[in-house]
């Protein structure tokens, strides 16, 4: 997860930084787990992103908002632009309110949303703003906004940084996929300790 500093508030509403919360809630929300566990989750991604206290998050949001993850999911696995933004139009025509600015009575910058209003539920708050920051980053990038991990073991969405393409989420999932492709070609086995 990266996450822009807490006191950038600038940062916290740029199109990235949503498109990477996005992400983040996405994985978090699409996690097995006691709802316990996904709650603190999901309130730990939202704080990173700079979002204030007190969240007023509950175990009630969270049908909503696993919803909206699952949602969202399949514009992160499009393969390819036309597909992507077939998958948000449809999302943003459906799912979404009119585009209208707010700055939540002078607390932060002037940025766009297409919630209902500042005071919308979280599951509709986070559909939309991912909504409006993954189309603003096709638009932007010209191409999919995003990509799901190519890794057999981790099925994460991410935002690719630049313009190189990426196929998995980290180069955690990278060396592991590639440490065992190699083993497989070597015909090796994992040694096993005793």
């Amino acid at each position: 997860m990266v996450s822009p500093a807490a006191d950038d508030r600038s940062a916290r509403h740029s199109v990235l930084a949503n498109a990477r919360r996005a992400a983040d809630l996405v994985n978090v929300l699409s996690r097995p787990g006691p709802d316990s566990v996904v709650l603190a989750e999901t309130g730990r991604v939202l704080r990173a992103y700079g979002e204030s206290e007190p969240l007023g998050l509950t175990g009630a949001d969270l049908p909503g908002l696993r919803e909206a993850a699952a949602a969202l999911r399949p514009v992160f696995a499009a393969t390819g632009t036309d597909a992507a933004a077939h998958a948000l139009n449809a999302l943003l025509a459906e799912r979404t309110g009119p585009l209208r600015l707010s700055a939540h009575g002078g607390t932060s910058p002037w940025h766009p949303h297409v919630d209902r209003d500042d005071e919308a539920p979280w599951a509709e708050w986070f559909l939309a703003s991912s909504c409006l920051s993954l189309a603003v980053l096709l638009w932007d990038r010209g191409r999919a906004p995003g990509g799901v991990c190519a890794s057999a073991v981790c099925q994460d969405v991410f935002v690719p940084q630049g313009a190189q393409e990426r196929r998995y989420c980290s180069r955690r999932c990278a060396t592991r996929e590639r440490v065992a492709a190699h083993r497989r070609s070597k015909g090796s086995v994992p040694v096993r300790c005793r």
